[in-house]
């Protein structure tokens, strides 16, 4: 299929050009707002030759360092190539590249970690700065001159309608026939002018199926012909499973107690082999007619949706492994008529969170026998990947999951500590704690109650008798409410800090 196949915007047609010319136009110190969110609709041309002019001109002893904004993680061809030329000075809201990561925790990458609900309104609000340049994956352009959006999403509308100048990557390896999946709200506002967004049930439509760009921004428009990484999920180990089969024991049993409908509430699941394990424990659960809403479409959700278990999901991205994938392209009618792709300042709304009454499910790093979450730092100041979507969803959620098998490291590390070495969710907005030891039910419990219940219930046995000992000191001195003994509150990381093992 050529480009002209795709791009029926004859306007467009000649703008078309390499991705090293397109490059040429992206100067030293912009900022650029580029389409992905996790592992999919990235552009994949233009950052391997922004890659390749870095190089060039710091071989010749000039600066070239660009700052850029996405919906959250790219790819190693996106991400990983612009930070191992140098080329990133500052990155926002969400990465998950281990060259990228490195050079965010050496100081090199100024990295701005968001909630992802919250990325496109503080750039329309200009609590970012000005975005000079957008370079946005799409599967075509309408002879009306209107964008069919990619794989992903994420801020592309915001990205498009901000920025000074367009790049445009049509991407014709995807499906054309994805056009009509998408649902692009272009009913956001800055307050005082904002107005309730009209959604009731997850698998409302309340938008159009395209994007909408100036064509006077546009000032490139690169052929590519490539799909997205391939994502690859193991197994479920046995612990996976073992969290994911109490997670549906709950979920059961709140339904049977009345607190949750018989069709259940919509869906909300991160991404990795523990959200795969629950998604593929609903496959034989006694629930019928799920709804997912959600960031992210992976490999469970489509089962899901192929076995009739779940009749719609909406997100902002699919992001499948190569099997998934190739199950989505082959049966592409089948899915558009039951996938919704939307913006994900829609997706990640608080506001439909809470009205919809999500149930959602997030990992974590570590979790502290209060019920205090850290979400994104190892050891307290390495960045892992980012707080991503995850606090749009607990905070808002009718239920809130965080999920993490009770150990790291083969034992070294315990997951549950007498403190969090970073806290990116409160114990308020925390209800559900998860190992493969047991789950912690929180709601409606106070401070002392919880850290019983967590350390009864979640913790490791190898640390279970320490966190014990902690805790029933703590409750012989100072202020009762939130009983903590500051001397010792950290000292599990530096202990692992210092001999490599948290065990006393």
């Amino acid at each position: 299929m050529s480009i002209a196949d795709r791009v029926r915007y004859p306007e467009f047609l000649s703008r078309v050009m390499t991705a090293e010319e397109a490059a040429a136009l992206i100067p030293h110190g912009v900022n650029v707002g580029m389409s992905g969110f996790t592992g999919a609709g990235y552009p994949k041309a233009l950052p391997q030759a922004i890659a390749a002019r870095a190089k060039a001109e710091h071989a010749q002893g000039k600066p070239y360092k660009i700052n850029v904004w996405t919906g959250a993680s790219t790819a190693a061809e996106c991400d990983g190539v612009m930070a191992e030329a140098h080329a990133l000075g500052q990155r926002l809201p969400f990465n998950t590249d281990p060259i990228a990561r490195k050079a965010v925790n050496s100081g090199e990458i100024d990295f701005i970690d968001m909630h992802l609900s919250h990325v496109a309104q503080h750039a329309w609000f200009g609590f970012l700065g000005h975005m000079n340049i957008a370079v946005i994956e799409v599967l075509g352009v309408t002879a009306d001159g209107l964008l069919i959006p990619s794989t992903a999403v994420g801020n592309n509308k915001t990205w498009l309608e901000i920025a000074d100048k367009v790049i445009l990557e049509v991407n014709t390896k995807p499906p054309a026939r994805m056009e009509g999946m998408h649902d692009i709200y272009y009913g956001t506002a800055i307050p005082p002018r904002r107005m309730p967004i009209n959604m009731t049930h997850a698998d409302d439509r309340i938008g159009d199926a395209y994007l909408k760009v100036d064509p006077a921004k546009v000032v490139a428009v690169v052929e590519t012909h490539k799909g997205d990484r391939d994502n690859v999920f193991a197994t479920p180990d046995e612990n996976s499973q073992k969290i994911a089969g109490y997670i549906i024991d709950f979920l059961a049993h709140e339904m049977k107690m009345g607190r949750l409908p018989k069709e259940m509430l919509p869906i909300q699941s991160g991404v990795g082999n523990v959200a795969n394990a629950v998604l593929a424990g609903l496959l034989t659960g006694p629930f019928e007619n799920l709804l997912g809403f959600t960031e992210v479409l992976q490999d469970g959700m489509l089962d899901l949706l192929r076995a009739g278990k779940m009749s719609k999901a909406s997100a902002t991205s699919i992001s499948l492994s190569a099997a998934a994938y190739k199950d989505f392209e082959d049966n592409i009618d089948f899915y558009r008529e039951r996938i919704i792709l939307r913006p994900q300042e829609i997706s990640n709304h608080p506001e439909l969170v809470r009205r919809l009454g999500i149930i959602a499910m997030n990992s974590m790093i570590e979790a502290d026998i209060y019920g205090n979450i850290n979400s994104t730092h190892v050891m307290g100041t390495g960045m892992m990947n980012g707080i991503g979507g995850s606090g749009d969803f607990a905070r808002n959620g009718y239920l809130s999951f965080f999920v993490t098998p009770s150990v790291a490291k083969d034992g070294k590390i315990s997951c549950i500590v007498p403190m969090c070495s970073h806290v990116d969710h409160t114990e308020h907005d925390t209800q559900i704690i998860v190992t493969e030891q047991g789950l912690a039910d929180l709601r409606g419990l106070s401070p002392k109650q919880r850290a019983q219940v967590i350390i009864d219930r979640c913790a490791h046995p190898d640390y279970r008798a320490q966190l014990q000992d902690y805790f029933d000191r703590s409750r012989q001195q100072g202020a009762q409410h939130t009983p903590h003994i500051l001397t010792e509150a950290l000292s599990w990381h530096q202990r692992f800090m210092d001999k490599g093992d948290m065990r006393s």
